[in-house]
């Protein structure tokens, strides 16, 4: 089977396990993202999340995660709700709303990998979402699947961006896809729309000032110069890809695992202010929400609350 065949092959199952899209590129260094990965790290734009210092080569070169690789298969899962919370409430990022993320897409991963190796023969490959040393985004772009957007994350064009981004390395090659052409103009949307300033130039975002970081990654207080600021923000935020135009497009998943738990769409403030850490275990257990804490999400509800 000639390369182009098996590329398109890998398209069709992917798209018959449910992934939103795939795209493919080639496992070569991406030395055009090295100059804005060190600038970002050197600037401390990265607050305290140490570990995104190391790997840095493995950031840059897929195939330095997979001996021999060839061929990076970028896949996008759809997480769009069909069902919100409301506003007033303690509010959690869209993607959190079901469970984890990295395991349901993850699973999808290997499912198409064993459909390839059933047509394609053994090869050697990993599977990645959000779990490994490696820019999900700028691959994806260079696989055709999007742009990067102002606020640094993938937009395309009749979805959106409120996907998942997944990746098979592997040493088997495959036909490459190119990229596709920016189509934010001169759209400032995201930028002006972000309470706290975190955008502070074109798909450069500073991780000390966005709700996602302070309310996820940091481990210390939230510096009370954004107590006004969080918008009702208790885990992760959505407000630069609520206000994007393209989001317009988007339409909702059919994953069941993603559905919204009956406590996010029907708590409010009150009611997560009353949840004890069991309750927090028993509601989050299977959620992308538990790598918080509770310590951590009480600290958000307290502080969104104004409670000192």
């Amino acid at each position: 089977m000639e390369k182009a065949e098996r590329s398109a092959l890998v398209k069709q199952i992917a798209a018959d396990l449910g992934f939103l899209a795939c795209g493919i590129t080639g496992a070569n260094r991406m030395d055009d993202e090295e100059a804005r990965l060190e600038n970002w790290l050197k600037a401390g734009m990265h607050g305290s999340m140490k570990w995104m210092e190391g790997h840095f080569e493995k950031r840059l070169n897929p195939a330095e995660l997979v001996p021999g690789a060839q061929s990076v298969i970028c896949l996008l899962f759809n997480y769009q709700p069909s069902v919100r919370q409301e506003e007033d409430t303690a509010r959690i990022s869209a993607y959190a709303y079901g469970d984890d993320y990295h395991q349901v897409v993850k699973t999808r991963l290997h499912a198409l990998a064993n459909a390839m190796k059933e047509r394609f023969g053994d090869f050697n490959y990993r599977a990645f979402v959000d779990s490994a040393p490696i820019l999900e985004r700028p691959l994806a772009a260079r696989a055709g699947l999007g742009w990067i957007g102002k606020h640094s994350l993938l937009l395309r064009k009749g979805n959106g961006s409120f996907f998942f981004i997944g990746e098979l390395i592997a040493d088997i090659e495959l036909e490459q896809d190119g990229p596709v052409t920016d189509h934010c103009g001169t759209c400032t949307a995201c930028i002006d729309a972000c309470p706290t300033d975190a955008i502070v130039a074109d798909r450069v975002v500073d991780s000390r000032r966005c709700i996602s970081y302070l309310t996820i990654e940091l481990r210390d207080e939230i510096p009370a110069e954004f107590r006004d600021k969080m918008e009702n923000w208790a885990y992760g935020c959505d407000i630069c890809q609520d206000v994007c135009p393209w989001n317009r497009f988007a339409r909702p998943h059919n994953e069941p695992a993603f559905n919204i738990r009956e406590e996010i769409r029907s708590f409010d403030l009150k009611d997560w202010l009353k949840v004890d850490e069991a309750g927090f275990k028993r509601i989050f257990s299977k959620s992308a929400v538990k790598r918080t804490k509770y310590g951590g999400f009480q600290r958000n509800l307290k502080f969104i609350s104004a409670i000192q």
